[in-house]
């Protein structure tokens, strides 16, 4: 189809769709669709990898895992090879499942990609052995000292895998269509704790000689291989609810389970929509500063940031966010990562849903309409090529594709065709989705499909209205894509006028505000002339400089930054210096260096906070402020 990324000459096996809601059964080798896949080396149709066990030693000092991966595979009876993806990791020897050495190479490296791991297949047999460690510069993998973390005792190790970089700790296939089960056995110093995106099978781990403990871990269900994630440190653990609970430093461990205590009224919520839950627990890790995203959906352990923690729930759609992950991305996920919008599309709907079920209308209206703004805002400076929902990545790194586009663009579509059926029809369409292609990986042509069989049918009015094929190929916002419009913000847009026109800030009407308001506030005056006494008297007013809500710091420092403000600098760089969310780094950065102005602040805070980013966030930042 026109929308899926061509010349590709590398192509993977997808599961066949499971029926009813069933666990995909083990994979075989038999015909099934192909389509390719350009991040990713493997050859799956002639070896694919089914299950990886992982035995690992963290090695805090050296800033290494080391051990080995076996691996299963299937394969077609006439294959020699096992293509696997790898970048930096150096590779010891690789073992057939009798323990004798098979031959192996690592090709050149290719950019974004890494290397391809050749193994010569053993004449029988289904598990080769990989014994390898990884580079202290692993991409996925941010090794933080005591003084990087809350407790500031004991350092800290956590991995982020989306887009392409669980290659840069575990040798397998690192494509979102090549799902695979796992078990691991991570060892690591006394007294840290590890927790991974799987079973928990010792929640205290296991006495491993020389003041080691090795904690081990299962994931039945296939998973794309993104979603494998480890994370050890001083980490304390409290329950939320039946299957709920929060992980994270104890110093925070009270203000992180007070914040996310509605977990479980949000699984509640969701499975009204998406049907049950099917991954049995839901625990959140809150980890340091530093991580990159706001939060990574690994099944069964969410890792979120702690800029969510903003004391009075406000930002909990963030977790709304992960956990319909659950449905939409961890139990259908993209194929590859031209289809990324078929996850991230269908969570922010399914987010809003959650929202809109637990917190009212309202409240769902103002998150998805400062949503909606926010991909005007960032269209309008993207290629147009880049703001069509299939977008081609050809020769580019995955994490181009990560864009508002994905996600905003993705949920009016959705959004749009559940007003054109009504939720009476559209509600069990998106049960029916999840359960036809549970524990699988589609692309945008499968969702089409899906759309026209299931809910479209026969009805030549309706697929004509909605269109789907302008919304995949063609740039921009579709004309008929449904409205979005929170009641609420006409009346911030008019304080917004009237303080631009000159009333102080002590007359703005702003009571009962809920944090959205504010935002929008704050977002409707960023490219407004104020003046600094102006600036000075919001900022002294209403102590936007010392909010507890990240969402409104963020906004009022790109306010301050677009209008020079001088006096807003030091809360400035306690802000890119104390976190290395990319969702807030990557403006802020790139607003300093639109001026003269910024730019040498930019430099100079950049020196002194990049080593406390993560690798996701370093590397955009690089492109801006270099």
């Amino acid at each position: 189809m026109p929308w899926l990324a061509r010349g590709a000459v590398l192509v993977f096996a997808l599961l066949a769709a499971s029926g009813c809601g069933q666990d995909a059964s083990t994979p075989s080798m038999t015909a099934a669709p192909l389509v390719p896949d350009i991040h990713s080396f493997a050859r799956p149709a002639e070896a694919r990898v089914t299950h990886v066990a992982l035995d690992l030693h963290a090695d805090f000092a050296a800033r290494v895992l080391q051990g080995r991966a076996t691996l299963t595979f299937v394969r077609r009876p006439e294959a020699t090879e096992l293509v696997l993806d790898t970048r930096g990791l150096e590779i010891a020897r690789v073992l057939d499942s009798r323990q004798q050495p098979l031959a192996f190479r690592l090709d050149p490296a290719v950019e974004h990609l890494g290397q391809a791991l050749v193994i010569a297949l053993p004449a029988s047999g289904d598990q080769v052995v990989v014994e390898y460690r990884t580079s202290p510069e692993a991409a996925a993998l941010q090794w933080l000292t005591p003084a990087q973390t809350a407790g500031r005792i004991h350092p800290y190790l956590y991995s982020q895998g989306q887009a392409i970089l669980t290659r840069t700790w575990i040798p397998t296939q690192d494509s979102p269509g090549i799902r695979q089960t796992y078990e691991a056995s991570i060892t690591v110093p006394r007294p840290l704790r590890v927790v991974m995106s799987a079973e928990m099978l010792t929640a205290d781990g296991v006495d491993a000689g020389d003041g080691q403990r090795a904690y081990r871990f299962k994931m039945d269900q296939p998973v794309p291989p993104y979603l494998i994630a480890v994370a050890a440190g001083d980490i304390a653990f409290r329950a939320l609810g039946p299957r709920t609970g929060v992980y994270t430093e104890p110093t925070m461990l009270a203000s992180a389970a007070s914040e996310l205590e509605d977990l479980e009224k949000m699984i509640g919520a969701a499975e009204s929509l998406g049907g049950p839950y099917r991954w049995g627990r839901y625990d959140v890790l809150v980890l340091p500063p530093s991580f990159p995203f706001g939060g990574m959906e690994n099944p069964r352990l969410t890792f979120a940031t702690p800029t969510i923690l903003a004391g009075d729930k406000s930002l909990v759609a963030l977790l709304a966010h992960e956990l319909a992950h659950s449905w939409s991305g961890n139990l259908v996920t993209n194929a590859t990562w031209s289809d990324f919008w078929l996850n991230e599309g269908f969570t922010t709907y399914f987010e809003y849903r959650i929202m809109e079920a637990l917190y009212g209308r309202d409240r769902a209206l103002m998150l998805a309409t400062l949503g909606r703004n926010g991909l005007l805002r960032e269209m309008a400076d993207l290629p147009p090529a880049d703001t069509r929902l299939a977008i081609d990545l050809r020769g580019r790194d995955p994490d181009d594709g990560m864009t508002s586009v994905a996600y905003e663009k993705g949920a009016a579509l959705v959004l749009t065709i559940e007003q054109a059926v009504g939720r009476d029809r559209f509600d069990p369409w998106l049960r029916g989705y999840f359960n036809r292609h549970a524990f699988t990986s589609i692309t945008t042509q499968q969702f089409v499909a899906d759309l026209q069989q299931e809910l479209i049918g026969g009805d030549a009015a309706l697929r004509d209205r909605l269109d789907v094929t302008t919304w995949i190929e063609q740039p921009g916002l579709p004309a008929g894509a449904a409205q979005v419009a929170s009641p609420a913000f006409g009346q911030v847009e008019a304080e917004a006028r009237r303080f631009a026109q000159g009333a102080r800030a002590a007359t703005l009407d702003v009571e009962g505000w809920t944090p959205q308001q504010w935002q929008h506030l704050l977002e409707q005056l960023r490219p407004t002339p104020l003046s600094p006494a102006q600036l000075k008297d919001l900022d002294a007013t209403h102590r936007l400089g010392d909010t507890g809500n990240s969402e409104i710091l963020f906004a009022w420092l790109r306010v301050a930054v677009a209008r020079q403000y001088a006096p807003a600098v030091p809360a400035l760089e306690r802000f890119l210096t104390t976190q290395g969310r990319r969702k807030f780094l990557k403006p802020l950065y790139e607003d300093l260096m639109a001026s003269a102005w910024g730019q040498p602040l930019a430099r100079r805070i950049y020196a002194q906070a990049r080593p406390s980013y993560h690798a996701v966030s370093a590397q955009a930042i690089d492109a801006i402020v270099k």
